[in-house]
């Protein structure tokens, strides 16, 4: 198994991108790449090359579902898995995210000290 290092991050709101950056850099230790759009993910994705995509689902344009869809498309990040983070967590929700083919749903709000540890756990059961 790899190692988890770096995490493609996508998130529109830029207080939670910020917490979460924080929490993912400082307390997890990760390479973070940032991204506040889907559309700057896709630029970013074949550059960075990362070991897991952090994806929020409700974005403006190009939500967080289209955005892995479209992700999956390219070479360097076809099959790199891909966790969405979420307010919407209702059973029928995450299992509707996991057919997109996600690891796993992280829940909004969420605990940034407790962030890292819930990344590295849906990643290890991704299957990474």
């Amino acid at each position: 198994m790899n190692e988890l290092k770096r995490i493609l991050y996508v998130e529109d709101d830029p207080d939670i991108q910020m917490v979460a950056q924080m929490a993912l850099e400082v307390v997890g230790g990760f390479t973070l790449r940032a991204c506040s759009s889907g559309h700057e993910a896709l630029q970013a994705a074949a550059g960075f090359a990362p070991d897991l995509i952090l994806l929020d689902v409700m974005m403006p344009g190009l939500d967080g579902p289209a955005t892995l869809a479209r992700l999956r498309e390219l070479e360097a990040t076809a099959t790199t898995p891909a966790i969405f983070m979420t307010a919407k967590v209702q059973p029928a929700e995450v299992t509707y995210f996991k057919s997109l083919g996600a690891a796993g749903v992280i829940a909004k709000p969420f605990d940034p000290m407790d962030l890292p540890q819930q990344v590295r756990r849906l990643w290890q059961e991704g299957g990474a």
